[in-house]
Parts: C-alpha cells; sequence; structure tokens
C-alpha cells in the first residue's frame, strides 16, 4: 500500500477517534423527538455539534429510538453522562426519563477503516467446517432480533398506560381547577363561606 495512504487512514482514523470521545450515546428517546429537540434539551451543558438519530431496525418504527450527539468537547459529554445518570432527564415530556452513556465507534456506520486492518469475506458452502458455525450466529441473531422486538413492544404498551394515567389525572386536575375559579369569579365561593362560617380571601 501506498505509504501516503496509509497516513491519510492514520489521520482520518485518529480524528474519528477523539470525536467518538466527545459523543454521547442517547437512549429511550420518544418517537416525536427530532433534531431540534435535542439540541435545545442540551444546550445547558453545551455545543451541540451533530445530532444523528439512529433508527430502530429491529422492531416497529414507533418504538424508542435513540441518537448519536456529538458535543464541542470530551468534558461537556462527560457532564452529559454523568448528570443523566444522578437525574431524571426528560426530553419531549413524560414519561420516559432519557439514558446516556459514552458512545462507542462501533455505533457509527461511518467508522474509517482501521490503520492496518483488512477485512476479509467469502462464501461458505456446507461442507465448510465454518458453515456450522455460520448457522448458529445466524440463529442466534435472529433469536435475539425476536426477543429484542418483543421487550420493546412490551416496553410500549407499559409506556402507553403510564402516558393514558397522566393524561386523565391532568384533565381531573384541570377541570378542578375550572370549577374553583369559576365558583371565585360568580361569588359561589363567597357564598359557600358565609353559609359554613368560612373566610374566604380573594
Amino acid at each position: 500500500m501506498d505509504p501516503s495512504a496509509e497516513d491519510k487512514y492514520k489521520e482520518e482514523y485518529a480524528a474519528f477517534k477523539e470525536m467518538v470521545k466527545r459523543t454521547v450515546y442517547l437512549d429511550n428517546l420518544r418517537p416525536q423527538v427530532t433534531d431540534a429537540v435535542i439540541r435545545t434539551a442540551l444546550d445547558q451543558f453545551g455545543k451541540v455539534v451533530k445530532v444523528q438519530l439512529v433508527s430502530n431496525l429491529i422492531g416497529p418504527e414507533n418504538i424508542s429510538s435513540a441518537a448519536l450527539v456529538e458535543m464541542e468537547n470530551a468534558e461537556q459529554a462527560n457532564q452529559i453522562i454523568t448528570e443523566l445518570a444522578s437525574y431524571p432527564f426528560m426530553i419531549s415530556g413524560m414519561p420516559r426519563p432519557v439514558r446516556a452513556i459514552a458512545a462507542e465507534m462501533e455505533m457509527f456506520d461511518d467508522c474509517p477503516r482501521k490503520p492496518g486492518g483488512r477485512i476479509q469475506c467469502r462464501w461458505l458452502n456446507k461442507k465448510d467446517p465454518d458453515f456450522e458455525v455460520a448457522m448458529k450466529m445466524k440463529s442466534a441473531v435472529l433469536k435475539h432480533a425476536s426477543e429484542a422486538t418483543s421487550l420493546l413492544q412490551h416496553q410500549l404498551l407499559a409506556e402507553e398506560n403510564i402516558h393514558k394515567k397522566q393524561a386523565e389525572s391532568l384533565k381531573a386536575n384541570h377541570k378542578k381547577l375550572e370549577l374553583i375559579e369559576r365558583a371565585l369569579s360568580d361569588g359561589t365561593a363567597k357564598k359557600l363561606g358565609s353559609c359554613y362560617n368560612i373566610n374566604i380571601h380573594d
């Protein structure tokens, strides 16, 4: 290989590793969360350089998603991880608290080639000693995907129930406030106070 090309690979890989250090992996996001919402939520920790939403490839589209968020420096990224680990952090409403961990190189689709590293691919036939191993790996991957999908669907159902209860509670409280405001404005509260000898202040 051309030495200059190998040096270029080394520079790209080194820059990529530095970028990973200042990137945070956000998980447990609501499906409605957008690039702009994430930037606004994390602006308090520093400058958000880039947001890459991670698509869910093994389940329904409305299951919680994730994002890779690059900050201006590694200190800001570490602060986000520490804060979100210590306190519940909500983005785009309840009921899901967002989780944050340090990003890893394997999380990126555009990971550059590691200098000196080579990937070899080949077709396997049934007589190949590695064929059985490959089939076991394929079966394990499919089983994992099925189990992950089932768990995600269960999580979504539980969160929808929580959201429904919260909405009902909010609606009931809103009706109570409307009733109190109406009673105060039309004089009903004062009349009731007089009947029961209670001093009602405006």
